[in-house]
């Protein structure tokens, strides 16, 4: 039986696959709304009953049970940061309603990949951290004496946060388990030299050239020709001819001129870049160059604190990246100021305001904080790492999301803002980039840089055109009610891809506001109604307050969502929760 490969990124499969029609899941579970096929591989997303997301990988041809078997128990007794956890294999007895896969660890993201066929090349830094964490997990197979196999952009997968997880596991297997002729799909995997045109029989050595390919490939946007790869300096004359000379020998033609090992490899690029600098004198920020890159600073700043590992985003008055608190052994969000700036008391005061009011709020649909911190003119605070990125991304990943995915997560951001505004707080800036998504696919607010705590001025133009309310656009006293504006729109936003007044300037975007003009031939009625009440230009022909659209929300979606759809799904059991 063959199947469709598609790698890259998840797509929605509705209904399931055929192979998996028959499956029952245990009660409170659920099928989730994405899936894809890989080679010889489908993988279902599956919510369990505490409402997490789990990938369910499967074999499309009953043929391949005891292979599919072998995969999860490698990737079983194999503990890496890049490699996914596995928790549980369904085996297929006769009358079991389920079987055979495993459930593994379910990763919101694309491959690296498809990354580069959307964005392009990104450069040295993103690079080596491709290189630094699949080749730690790839040293790590090694010493265990297996072989990986089909190590390549397509199953090398990179979360919005920057963290990489290694896939493909279907090839790791001894190779007696791998039906007789099978080998990676050409199309996804680059072979090394001395794998073309004889059996496929991997080995580390030809590990270590497929890893140093996907680095090819990362900085010159196509993988290396099968035949007198050219020096990386020829392709891009920016690399630092010390790194350049590191993938040149890992892509050599003939195995013995590779490194001895991908441990091996790795240690000469740590000889050759310098994870992190450790200056801990504070004496020292003022002699430091003033034109020293963001990141240089701030390896200065935390010193043996944090390992910054890399950048993930970048605005007005800071910088976002994920770092490793070393103290917890635990990845962070770290924010940032920019040094230009960060040299104003003013404005350190606000941004440590921020951290503050953020920190007051304990809600599961707020990003939690955890530190604030100062070194020099260098201020920071860190908070949860939402490895799933933010909802911006998501939209710009995988396109509009579908009503029953949304439902529950703009509930529970709607809850979010009713316990802020319970105790005074006023986001104002309420926007998909400011709406994370953790491990388990959660909505959760973050960058509370312009709320507003009770007593303090509520007038002066704020937020984002695009998602901010009239008021806010015109510099007019600004209440909950416009936070509650900017959830209509983002939920407008997720549903069909595009903000519902357009993102052109201000001046525009209040125009379009002020006359009440979005399309609402994109929606179900019931969704009407509630767009019409949440996006309406005077804020008291709104909801009375979050609390009262949250209710209309969850109204709106009951009666949208046809009864045989919802089945007993979490959004079911919420519904039924709050009727009581």
């Amino acid at each position: 039986m063959s199947t469709p490969t598609q790698s890259g990124s998840h797509r929605a499969i509705q209904p399931v696959p055929a192979h998996l029609q028959g499956w029952q899941l245990p009660p409170d579970w659920r099928w989730g709304q994405v899936g894809m096929y890989t080679d010889h591989r489908h993988v279902q997303e599956v919510v369990d009953a505490l409402g997490r997301s789990l990938a369910l990988v499967s074999a499309p041809d009953e043929a391949h049970a005891e292979w599919l078997h072998e995969e999860a128990r490698t990737l079983a007794h194999s503990s890496h940061p890049t490699i996914p956890t596995t928790y549980h294999y369904w085996t297929r007895h006769p009358n079991s309603p389920r079987g055979p896969g495993y459930l593994r660890r379910w990763i919101a993201g694309e491959t690296v990949g498809a990354r580069s066929r959307r964005v392009g090349t990104e450069g040295l830094a993103y690079m080596l951290t491709i290189l630094r964490a699949a080749g730690s997990a790839v040293a790590y197979l090694h010493d265990g004496g297996i072989v990986h196999g089909a190590i390549s952009a397509e199953h090398t997968w990179v979360t919005p946060t920057g963290r990489v997880w290694l896939l493909g596991w279907q090839w790791a297997p001894p190779k007696g388990f791998i039906p007789a002729g099978l080998s990676p799909d050409p199309s996804l995997v680059v072979l090394a030299p001395e794998l073309r045109d004889v059996p496929w029989m991997p080995t580390p050595a030809s590990d270590q050239w497929q890893l140093a390919a996907m680095c090819f490939a990362a900085l010159t946007g196509e993988p290396p020709p099968p035949a007198d790869v050219p020096p990386l300096r020829w392709v891009v004359p920016e690399v630092p001819e010390a790194v350049a000379a590191i993938v040149d020998r890992a892509l050599a033609l003939a195995p013995e001129d590779r490194y001895p090992s991908v441990a091996a490899l790795l240690r000469a690029v740590d000889r050759t870049v310098a994870s992190r600098t450790l200056l801990v004198n504070v004496d020292e920020a003022a002699q430091r160059p003033k034109d020293e890159s963001d990141e240089a600073r701030l390896r200065w700043a935390t010193a043996d604190d944090y390992e910054v590992i890399a950048p993930l985003g970048r605005g007005t008055f800071g910088s976002v990246w994920r770092v490793r608190d070393l103290a917890l052994g635990r990845g962070v969000a770290l924010k940032m100021l920019h040094p230009d700036i960060g040299r104003m008391p003013s404005v350190v005061a606000r941004f440590q305001r921020e951290a503050r009011l953020a920190a007051q709020l304990a809600h599961p649909a707020i990003v939690p904080i955890y530190d604030w911190d100062s070194r020099g003119e260098v201020s920071w605070y860190t908070m949860e790492l939402a490895e799933g990125g933010s909802v911006a991304q998501l939209v710009a990943r995988q396109g509009a999301r579908p009503l029953e995915e949304l439902a529950p997560q703009v509930y529970m951001v709607i809850d979010g803002l009713e316990a802020a505004h319970a105790i005074g707080i006023i986001h104002r800036d309420l926007k998909p980039e400011n709406i994370l998504i953790d491990r388990y696919q959660r909505w959760r607010v973050a960058d509370f840089g312009i709320a507003l705590a009770g007593g303090e001025e509520t007038a002066g133009m704020t937020g984002t055109p695009a998602f901010a309310a009239p008021e806010q656009l015109l510099g007019e006293s600004q209440g909950p009610l416009a936070d509650c504006f900017a959830m209509g729109a983002i939920a407008a936003y997720a549903l069909t891809g595009r903000p519902p007044f357009g993102d052109d300037n201000a001046q525009a975007v209040l125009a379009r506001q002020l006359a009440g003009d979005w399309d609402r031939e994109q929606f179900p009625e019931p969704i009407v109604r509630f767009l019409a009440r949440a996006l309406a230009p005077q804020p008291e022909h709104r909801f009375g307050d979050a609390a009262e659209m949250k209710t209309a929300w969850l109204e709106a979606v009951e009666e949208t969502m046809d009864e045989s759809s919802r089945g007993e799904s979490w959004w079911t059991r919420l519904v039924r929760t709050v009727r009581r």
